[in-house]
């Protein structure tokens, strides 16, 4: 018999002969950490981590923001912390998922009211114009601009992911992928917290995942009040938020 199937997780057994659909199973990898509003417990073998927008147009200090004028250096926030975890999460087998903004170049699934968010004069530079810094497309797949920061090397199995949404659901992969995964817990990171980050993981939480927010993992280039709201937002509705310092510290015991 020979495995077929997008993973391990989820793959069945195949000859010419027959066909054996039960999958392989997964034993349990329980860690359980401190979080708010309560102390919670996960499934490591249940589990990926999103990294939302941890992009040069986002961070970087060349980076589209930036060159409009926006303080990156709080969007810098989660590097450090990232580094930390990210090592961690992938020596335990736990995905690595980065879902970034990437436009298509003719911008054919951009719709108006989205392209008036990033450019509501219609003269500046918007999704798919050069930035005014480095002339790369803004947020534009396959450019310097949608790229993960120097600072976050990914690793060969780390698992990427456009999206030309706030959210990295809609009318993307990254369902499908996480079902062939077998996974059922996300947690999330990234920025802005309080746009991109959030409604990513509302999006998951209504699909059905459990979802988590590292939250020194996320930051927002918004006002403080922007962040406080959706830190209450994830206890209240989503799920919880935790420090990364926490998670590596139960890993390790």
């Amino acid at each position: 018999m020979n495995r077929l199937g997008p993973s391990p997780r989820n793959s069945w057994n195949v000859s010419p002969g027959a066909a054996d659909l039960v999958r392989a199973p997964v034993p349990p990898r329980p860690v359980g950490f401190a979080a708010l509003p309560k102390p919670v417990t996960i499934d490591l073998a249940r589990t990926a981590i999103i990294v939302v927008d941890m992009q040069n147009d986002f961070c970087h200090p060349d980076g589209w923001l930036a060159g409009i004028g926006v303080d990156v250096s709080g969007a810098r926030g989660p590097i450090a912390p990232l580094t930390r975890l990210l090592p961690v999460l992938r020596d335990t087998g736990v995905p690595v998922v980065w879902v970034n903004w990437g436009t298509r170049p003719d911008r054919l699934n951009l719709s108006p009211a989205l392209r008036h968010v990033y450019d509501p004069s219609g003269t500046g530079a918007g999704l798919g114009d050069p930035s005014p810094r480095t002339g790369a497309r803004v947020l534009q797949a396959g450019s310097w601009s949608a790229q993960v920061v120097d600072e976050l090397p990914a690793a060969p199995r780390d698992i990427h992911v456009a999206k030309h949404r706030m959210s990295g659901f809609w009318d993307t992969p990254l369902d499908a992928i996480l079902r062939n995964l077998a996974v059922t817990t996300l947690v999330f990171a990234g920025v802005n917290l309080d746009q991109c980050v959030l409604h990513t993981m509302a999006d998951a939480n209504f699909l059905g995942y459990d979802t988590l927010l590292a939250e020194d993992c996320a930051a927002t280039t918004n006002p403080a009040f922007c962040r406080d709201a959706a830190l209450l937002n994830v206890r209240q509705i989503f799920g919880f938020h935790f420090l990364s310092t926490a998670l590596i510290e139960a890993i390790a015991a």
